[in-house]
């Protein structure tokens, strides 16, 4: 007795799937958000706190619009709770396209996910507890003489958001080189001939995502090179793997 075919899902199933999963990422987030909103100023307390150990005593943190005090802590914890929820959004991205996966590529993916989210993670400990403090010192130190320093907390807020999200997209390098060495993109040899451009882009690439000024594009920069050799690491042994098992195939074949 023949076993039925497995049936193939419409595009109208996959757009249906598509908005439940997107559904359960929002839910997701706003769980997170619901659970943190009631210690929002709490929160945005202790993310302006590098910036308020550097000021001259005396100074303070101002709000230039009337409902900044509202927003801005409000604002931080929703754009905190997608951070913490990413685990979850990550795992509907990927029940939504393992399906379509050949097994070997799941074995990649999951691995590529986790990676990520933990690399992204870091990016934002290393700019927080690490280049907020060098920079903001730097910052209140070459100010003129007379000039009272007071940030205003909106325009804070989208300061250190831009740099979580440079770091954090920073330090997803090793994962953008094992994809693209895995899907054929390049191989880590012809990256490893492409280094003194990779230099220079990492710095090109740290003036354009972070202050004007060097200390910050340096503490992106190198980083960024470090990530850099660490993927090209990592690939290596992948392609190795990636070959015996070709190799291995080929002899399969020729018996």
């Amino acid at each position: 007795m023949s076993t039925p075919p497995t049936p193939v899902a419409s595009l109208f199933d996959h757009l249906l799937e598509l908005r439940n999963r997107l559904l359960r990422s929002i839910l997701g987030v706003l769980i997170v958000f619901c659970c943190l909103v009631y210690f929002a100023q709490d929160i945005y307390q202790y993310v302006a706190q590098p910036l308020l150990a550097t000021m001259p005593e005396g100074s303070q943190m101002i709000a230039t619009d009337v409902a900044s005090p509202f927003f801005a802590p409000f604002k931080l914890t929703l754009v905190l709770s997608l951070f913490i929820a990413m685990p979850f959004v990550l795992y509907q991205v990927w029940s939504f396209v393992a399906p379509g996966l050949y097994s070997n590529e799941k074995r990649m993916i999951a691995p590529l996910m986790f990676g990520s989210t933990l690399l992204f993670y870091s990016g934002i400990a290393f700019a927080y507890f690490l280049v907020f403090p060098v920079v903001f010192a730097f910052f209140t130190s070459v100010a003129p003489e007379g000039v009272v320093i007071a940030t205003d907390i909106s325009s804070y807020l989208d300061f250190i958001l831009k740099l979580f999200f440079a770091f954090g997209a920073a330090f997803e390098i090793p994962i953008a080189i094992i994809l693209m060495c895995w899907t054929g993109m390049t191989t880590p040899d012809s990256l490893r001939e492409k280094r003194p451009y990779v230099v220079v882009g990492a710095f090109v690439i740290g003036m354009l995502l972070t202050p004007p000024d060097i200390i910050s594009q340096t503490m992106l920069a190198v980083p960024m090179l470090i990530l850099f050799e660490v993927g090209i690491i990592i690939a290596s042994f992948y392609h190795k793997e990636e070959d015996e098992d070709e190799s291995n195939n080929i002899k399969e074949n020729d018996k």
